[in-house]
């Protein structure tokens, strides 16, 4: 799955208008318009890549000590797939000989290269150029390996609302309630609701 979202990188750096990169799913819906996206994401002066040190199994308990010298145990990060690059940061992905074949080599079974490849790497080379969080909301509340999947009696305007202006974190060293512009799973029968409420209270024009 790495292989293929540094080919996607790849691909879109060749356009050299492209300065940053999103990668979401077929299950995402945007929280706002496309204005507000796009100035969130530009004017942005860090990296959004999730990226945290958790003991425990599914973290550290996936480090394989084989890794060494090029990643120690303390430097190994996981986090969401679902990450926003800038430009220099996504050539750096792509060009990426070092870090990326010991994952390769190393991360099997229940190491998933795609929940800590990025993490891992940008904590390495550009921690303070990232914010450490994904702008993708997902509800992992209700436990289990997957997160909550939304079907069509989900979708409300109150959920919504939540999901746009629900959380607090720092954007360009200020507090907001922005903190996510996109969010997940929702199946494709949420369709017709998302396109009743969406254009008047996400501004879509």
């Amino acid at each position: 799955m790495m292989d293929a979202e540094r080919r996607l990188l790849a691909n879109a750096l060749l356009d050299y208008s492209n300065q940053r990169f999103v990668l979401i799913s077929e299950s995402c819906i945007p929280l706002f318009n496309f204005s507000t996206i796009y100035n969130y994401l530009m004017d942005s002066t860090k990296t959004f890549v999730e990226s945290y040190d958790l003991p425990g199994a599914v973290n550290r308990g996936r480090y394989n000590i084989r890794m060494r010298p090029q990643i120690r145990l303390h430097q190994w990060r996981k986090g969401s797939q679902w990450f926003q690059l800038d430009r220099a940061i996504s050539i750096e992905v792509v060009a990426d000989q070092k870090y990326f074949p010991v994952f390769k080599r190393f991360c099997h079974g229940s190491c998933y290269t795609d929940e800590h490849y990025l993490p891992t790497f940008v904590s390495i080379r550009f921690c303070r150029r990232n914010s450490n969080r994904t702008l993708t909301w997902v509800d992992w509340t209700r436990g289990g390996p997957h997160p909550t999947r939304f079907i069509r009696q989900d979708v409300t305007v109150d959920l919504l609302k939540r999901l746009r202006h629900g959380s607090k974190c720092e954007y360009n060293g200020k507090h907001t309630n922005v903190c996510h512009l996109f969010a997940r799973k929702f199946l494709p029968n949420t369709l017709d609701r998302l396109l009743r409420f969406g254009p008047k209270l996400m501004q879509f024009n």
